[in-house]
């Protein structure tokens, strides 16, 4: 940035993009303090490198706050656990299965694991096809990420939400403080009280 570059010429690009052409380093110096503004390397490997004249302490403001922006909406990949067992109670993997919709609905992944004891290890077809009737039940809402897999006494399948299904809980998760904003805003005053709680008419 301004006395630090060391190229002999610049190609210069205005403060709106527009393209100056290639001018001796001095005289981009020149025209930057003319302005105001700083003389920017913004492509130092090109021949002759690209600079451009800006305001960079309001640059660097600018970035940091579409930096702080993107972090805010990146959505962070949690991944929830449901543990069922391969004779489930009708009932029980009703409410399992409620939870893994409620999950996937707010753009979660879920290991779904199935844990066999005793004699149920040699009988892995059960879980298997327990996996898959769930499978099919929340296809709607989300896919196989991580097909069943047998791991010593448990069977392990990830199930990750579409891409629908996760967009709209990113935006339900950012448009819940706006809407409660707007909701304030457009919130009508309360009527003042009249004598002994009474409200003025």
């Amino acid at each position: 940035m301004n006395e630090q570059i060391r190229a002999r010429e610049v190609r210069l690009v205005g403060p709106e993009g527009e393209q100056v052409g290639i001018v001796p380093l001095e005289r981009a110096l020149q025209l930057a303090a003319d302005v105001d503004l700083d003389l920017v390397e913004v492509a130092p490997m090109a021949r002759p490198p690209v600079c451009k004249l800006m305001d960079f302490g309001k640059f660097k403001y600018e970035s940091a706050l579409k930096a702080r922006e993107a972090r805010r909406n990146q959505q962070q990949t949690v991944i929830k656990e449901m543990k069922l067992r391969p004779k489930i109670d009708p009932h029980d993997y009703e409410t399992k299965k409620g939870h893994v919709v409620r999950f996937l609905k707010a753009g979660d992944k879920v290991k779904v694991t199935i844990m066999f004891r005793g004699r149920e290890q040699s009988r892995p077809e059960l879980g298997y096809r327990l996996l898959r009737r769930l499978e099919s039940e929340i296809s709607e809402l989300g896919y196989v990420e991580a097909a069943p897999k047998q791991d010593g006494r448990n069977m392990i399948m990830v199930l990750a939400p579409h891409r629908a299904t996760k967009a709209a809980a990113t935006a339900a998760r950012a448009g819940t403080p706006r809407e409660r904003e707007a909701g304030a805003a457009e919130a009508p005053p309360a009527e003042a009280a009249g004598p002994a709680g009474t409200t003025g008419e």
